[in-house]
């Protein structure tokens, strides 16, 4: 009756009020819920388990029968069916794989083993109760398909040939059979391009095809090449190793620039990189034969005897493989002696002396700039003091007593003793000296200020000896008048040279 309303209810709008009051009537319709899990996934081969469990039964309801259905092109297939009356009934193709772990009044859920890709799609859970009617809620099942990856190189051969602008197939990476499709990517140090395709199987499953490309060169040559596939949480890589084929690279080596006359054991040595390795080695002058004291063997040719002036030339080597043949070349020189030994060191030297001397100058540099920048910072600093004011300004230093300044040395100034003879007989046999001036600034005093009275623009009058004053005198000084004042002073007798 319930599940008549439910229709009625859902085919017509007009029936509105006749559901309202069928709920009313049977509450039940409210309290039932059937709860599922929204999306199980899993993968192929693997067992799932689809939950479904019935909640809040009224005591007065009754549950009949618990149905699994797969939808299929829009319309319901039983899967499986667990009824308390009749038991349990899978239906195929689920017959083996199917079961009910708990069935109840109250669960529903279900195993599902062996996962097949055609398992996947929506699944229905639902009750069957007295009087309600029926309950249902559904699911989503994924099926996932771990793919199968592998990778492979080219059987190709990778050969480097000058001028050469194709790529090449080099490696081709797969993940087939995989279930969302994989990513497919490249990890190399080769500057080559990668193609990728997918491609979707028939069972929905995916194959995802990755082939890299490069032109073969010599530098590709033993590079690895890595493919790297990533499924969900899962990685694959696989990595190969490339094997370019190209023709000899060829250098001489021997020829050290200090071949002199009667130098012995001197020889040339032809190497080639090559793969594969050059099995041919040929020497030749581009302008004549051979010297008659060479010796070939092989890749190396030596020069029998003491060096003289016919091994000088410009020698060839010729190396060949399977790929092509490329040659190298040395000029060889002799001279009358051998190269000083410290040639080299003197060019040591120099550079040395090159270096030593930039960082010296960087040392000058440094120190001008840091002088220079020192004498910034005072020059601001008076500044700063300048512009104090007075209250801040430090005090000035005191002024010192300039003394008596005199061109005269310790050595030209004499004593005259007047212990022996009266002080006439000694001022009669001095010479006249000329007057002393005292040049130096000093400070005016009230002896200065006298006598600078009593002469003008530089007047000086010679001070006239009192004679009786040095005759009374106790001590070897003599007394001069000047400007009316008496002043002793030492005699001062110059010495002569």
């Amino acid at each position: 009756m319930a599940s008549q309303l439910q229709t009625s209810c859902r085919a017509s709008w007009w029936t509105i009020g006749v559901c309202i009051l069928a709920a009313a009537l049977f509450p039940g319709l409210q309290a039932q819920t059937v709860l599922v899990n929204d999306t199980v996934s899993g993968y192929i081969g693997t067992d799932v388990v689809l939950h479904c469990s019935f909640t809040n039964p009224l005591p007065n309801v009754k549950i009949t029968q618990v149905t699994w259905q797969k939808v299929t092109n829009g319309t319901k297939q039983n899967v499986a069916i667990y009824n308390p009356a009749m038991g349990v009934s899978i239906l195929p193709p689920y017959k083996e794989r199917v079961t009910f772990r708990n069935p109840s009044f109250k669960d529903g859920t279900i195993q599902l083993s062996r996962l097949e890709l055609e398992d996947e799609g929506v699944y229905i859970c639902e009750f069957a109760t007295f009087p309600t009617g029926n309950r249902e809620s559904q699911l989503n099942l994924t099926v996932l398909a771990k793919p199968t990856n592998r990778m492979e190189g080219t059987t190709r051969p990778l050969i480097a040939k000058s001028g050469r602008t194709e790529k090449i197939l080099v490696a081709t990476c797969i993940s087939s059979n995989g279930k969302p499709p994989s990513t497919v990517t490249w990890d190399t140090k080769l500057k080559g391009e990668a193609e990728f395709q997918e491609i979707r199987n028939s069972n929905g499953t995916f194959t995802v095809i990755s082939r890299y490309r490069l032109v073969p060169s010599r530098e590709a040559h033993r590079q690895q090449l890595m493919c790297v596939v990533n499924y969900q949480l899962d990685r694959f890589t696989d990595s190969i190793t490339l094997n370019v084929q190209y023709e000899p690279e060829v250098t001489i080596e021997g020829f050290d620039g200090n071949w002199f006359l009667n130098r012995k054991d001197v020889k040339l040595i032809c190497k080639s990189d090559a793969n594969p390795p050059a099995h041919t080695y040929e020497w030749k002058l581009p302008n004549g034969t051979l010297p008659g004291s060479v010796e070939i063997q092989n890749n190396t040719i030596y020069f029998k005897g003491p060096v003289s002036y016919s091994v000088a030339g410009t020698y060839i080597c010729e190396a060949s493989n399977a790929i092509g043949t490329r040659s190298g070349l040395v000029e060889v020189n002799v001279t009358d002696k051998p190269l000083p030994q410290g040639a080299l060191g003197g060019i040591i030297g120099i550079v040395g002396g090159v270096i030593a001397a930039a960082l010296i100058l960087g040392v000058a540099v440094t120190v001008f700039i840091v002088y220079r920048r020192q004498q910034k910072d005072r020059t601001e600093a008076d500044h700063d003091l300048i512009d104090l004011p007075p209250s801040h300004k430090p005090a000035p230093p005191p002024k010192r007593k300039q003394e008596l300044k005199s061109h005269l040395t310790a050595e030209d100034i004499q004593v005259v003793h007047l212990d022996n003879m009266t002080h006439e007989e000694e001022l009669q046999k001095l010479p006249l000296q000329p007057p002393y001036y005292d040049m130096a600034a000093s400070e005016p005093s009230a002896y200065t200020d006298k006598l600078n009275s009593g002469t003008k623009d530089c007047d000086v009058h010679y001070a006239e000896l009192d004679t009786a004053a040095l005759a009374s005198s106790p001590s070897p000084r003599t007394s001069i008048h000047a400007g009316g004042d008496l002043v002793e002073y030492a005699t001062i007798q110059p010495n002569l040279r």
